[in-house]
């Protein structure tokens, strides 16, 4: 059976790390998105391919395992649905920080849920908008 997608906007996040996956999932199920979670960019894009024009936010660490990695999956996202708000992540030392897409938001980790739930209202606003 088929799972139906919800009516109000999706935030997707997408994080290899479990326990990140499932503290960011728990963060924004505090807003007024839906919540998806992936562990890769490519179930990621499978999701957006279901539900792109649902999905409002982008939540997505910048090193995932698999052929893609999160500034890959921004920059797809930037070209194929440009009005979800992207926002990535990484623990690292941000060497990747200068391929991260303009558009997109950067969040140092650890983030703070703060944060987090700031640019999950300005995703909401802009979704509600559209």
């Amino acid at each position: 059976m088929a799972q139906s997608l919800p009516d109000c906007p999706i935030a997707l996040v997408v994080e290899d790390d479990a326990a990140v996956r499932d503290l960011a999932t728990a963060v924004l199920e505090e807003t007024d998105l839906d919540v998806i979670a992936c562990e890769s960019a490519e179930a990621a894009i499978s999701v957006l391919e279901r539900a792109g024009g649902h999905v409002a936010l982008l939540f997505a660490d910048v090193k995932l395992g698999g052929g893609m990695d999160g500034i890959d999956l921004a920059t797809a996202v930037g070209r194929r649905w440009p009005e979800v708000r992207v926002v990535l992540t990484s623990g690292g030392d941000a060497k990747g920080a200068g391929r991260i897409p303009s558009r997109a938001v950067y969040m140092q980790k650890p983030w703070r849920a703060l944060d987090v739930l700031v640019q999950a209202e300005h995703a909401t606003l802009a979704a509600r908008a559209a």
